[in-house]
């Protein structure tokens, strides 16, 4: 089924303090502040208006200074891009548009090269209706083995007019298409919990899992440090796909376990990933990597969840030791700006990984909710996804310093591409150029996540302000240049070199990154404050100025401190870094 794309046999020549540099801890992923990119809109090398792998590659050192220990990217796979690249048609091929193989090879080389790691994208739930097994499902007919592959179910009502079940897509409408049988008559439905040309695989086939351990080989293979798993709290459903009975839950963060989401059968298929994982890690000696080791340039791998769960307790399920490594923190992810949700979030989270003896993730935006530049702007209870702008010069300042509160706290953190230089959502594109599958079907997600997937700037002029030289796939608005990497580079209190600063301070910090408790200390209402050894982290989430002790020497501040006699004044929505060294 792949495309006719070969990886480059040759290594590109890289020195032994890299290589060390890359190997140097087998558990890097448990302080690690990880990027992502969005390969659309990160950097266009050829000018199609479109990013590419290539760009990513020119842009590496950019992200080995900004002080990120890995890459993580969104799906570069052969695709037809129903829902910008999680439509997967062949996932040991790189799709046209972003370049192929070689370019993937040479991607991976280099980063390694740099010390950076490299986490793809794996997407297990659902493939494209353009995947050779769905193809060949639909053209063989009713009966066809392919069809077991997936959920084909006949229709219920006197003609199986209607859908199997009652369940919905996330993206809206029916999660459940009728085929046109081979000989043109109204036949069998699908199941698709996301857009119609996103079937969902069916687990309970062994012929699945098969595939996907040898997706995994074919990537492990290839160098790549990890995999962020799509939907990974889907995949499995609830035995005879019984109704739902209410459509209260058909968005990815619910309240309860439903018949096609967080399932306790996912583990088991998480348990079998990770001996394959750990396979391709013991390959890894100890001063770095084996001569005969499959796990080239590379140290500890590791797999990211995506897993919307009700709990954060439930979320601690999928990282039990014999299974995956992460998970996204969506509930500190939505969060409002107010220090008593945020201290017990926090808490919370802490808590629930410790028995389990993974790091807490904290993360603040990606590439499917409104950037918190934005969400910070607007009034609490709007949800991550907002068309509105709200109040900019409030936003920036309440996104600093939650940055610096997040890079603050015991575990990884993620940062999506952008952020660091304070980008805001763009709510104002026109109905016209938006590619939101979610806008185009109604009563499901809201459909604008095009405002966070807009082209980052590079530099303050230019046809897109550096992405490339033929413009960008989406428009970016006026101004976009003013916060550009360029223009931000070397300014003091710039919020791209209050990100460096923040990064490098991580790294030399001794009592930052990983860990599993913070000690809260008294602060006043509406401020956070706490100890890591040597270090203390007060966020004042208030729209006022608070009044406070002086903890030591300032490392950084996301706002203006004033110290006096003993006391610091840390200004409204201000977060500030201590050492009492």
């Amino acid at each position: 089924m792949s495309q006719q794309q070969s990886a480059a046999p040759a290594p590109t020549p890289t020195t032994d303090s890299a290589v060390a540099t890359v190997a140097r801890r087998r558990d890097w992923w448990r302080d690690a502040v990880i990027y992502q990119v969005y390969p659309r809109s990160f950097a266009d090398s050829n000018g199609d208006g479109m990013g590419d792998l290539e760009g990513i590659r020119s842009r590496l050192p950019y992200l080995r200074d900004l002080g990120v220990d890995a890459v993580w990217l969104s799906p570069f796979y052969a695709s037809p891009q129903a829902d910008a690249g999680y439509d997967v048609a062949d996932y040991r091929a790189v799709d046209p548009m972003f370049g192929t193989l070689l370019d993937a090879d040479a991607l991976i080389r280099d980063a390694h090269a740099l010390g950076l790691r490299i986490i793809v994208d794996l997407v297990p739930n659902h493939s494209s209706d353009q995947h050779e097994w769905f193809k060949r499902a639909l053209a063989e007919g009713p009966g066809s083995p392919l069809r077991e592959r997936y959920h084909f179910r006949p229709g219920r009502g006197e003609n199986g007019e209607l859908p199997p079940n009652d369940w919905e897509s996330i993206f809206g409408g029916p999660a459940w298409t009728r085929v046109t049988e081979p000989d043109g008559t109204p036949g069998e439905w699908y199941l698709h919990l996301f857009a119609p040309e996103q079937p969902d695989f069916n687990w309970e086939h062994p012929a699945v899992g098969d595939e996907f351990r040898s997706i995994l080989r074919f990537w492990l293979d290839m160098g790549v440090d990890g995999f962020r798993i799509d939907v990974a709290h889907g995949m499995v459903k609830a035995e005879g796909l019984p109704d739902l009975g209410s459509h209260d839950e058909m968005r990815l963060l619910g309240n309860d376990v439903t018949p096609f989401f967080d399932q306790d059968g996912v583990h088991d298929i998480y348990r079998q990933w990770r001996l394959i994982l750990d396979e391709y890690s013991d390959a890894m000696g100890p001063e770095g990597p084996s001569a005969e080791g499959r796990g080239r340039e590379t140290g500890g791998r590791i797999f990211v969840a995506e897993a919307w769960t009700p709990t954060v307790e439930r979320t601690a399920n999928y990282v039990r030791p014999d299974e995956l490594h992460q998970a996204f923190n969506f509930q500190y992810l939505a969060t409002h700006w107010d220090a008593a949700e945020l201290r017990a979030v926090v808490d919370r989270t802490l808590d629930s990984m410790r028995p389990v003896g993974a790091p807490a993730t904290w993360v603040l935006s990606n590439h499917d909710v409104t950037r918190h530049a934005t969400r910070f702007a607007n009034p609490a209870g709007l949800g991550t996804q907002i068309r509105k702008a709200g109040d900019r010069e409030l936003g920036l300042r309440r996104a600093r310093a939650a940055t610096l509160l997040m890079l603050a706290l015991p575990g990884s953190a993620y940062v999506y591409q952008g952020e660091e230089l304070g980008l805001p959502d763009v709510v104002d594109l026109p109905d016209e150029v938006r590619q939101d599958p979610a806008y185009f079907r109604g009563a499901g997600q809201d459909g604008f996540r095009d405002g966070c997937r807009v082209p980052i700037p590079w530099t303050r002029e230019g046809s897109s302000h550096g992405f490339g030289d033929g413009g960008s796939w989406l428009p970016q608005p006026e101004g976009w240049g003013e916060l550009s990497v360029e223009a931000q580079t070397g300014v003091p209190g710039s919020t791209l070199e209050m990100y460096r600063s923040a990064l490098a301070l991580r790294r030399e910090q001794a009592d930052l990154g990983a860990g599993d408790a913070v000690e809260w200390l008294t602060a006043p209402e509406g401020v956070l404050a706490f100890r890591r050894g040597d270090f203390v982290c007060v966020a004042n989430t208030t729209g006022a100025p608070v009044t406070v002790p002086a903890y030591g020497r300032v490392l950084i501040t996301s706002g203006e401190v004033e110290e006096t006699g003993g006391e610091a004044v840390v200004a409204a929505d201000t977060t500030v870094w201590w050492t009492t060294a």
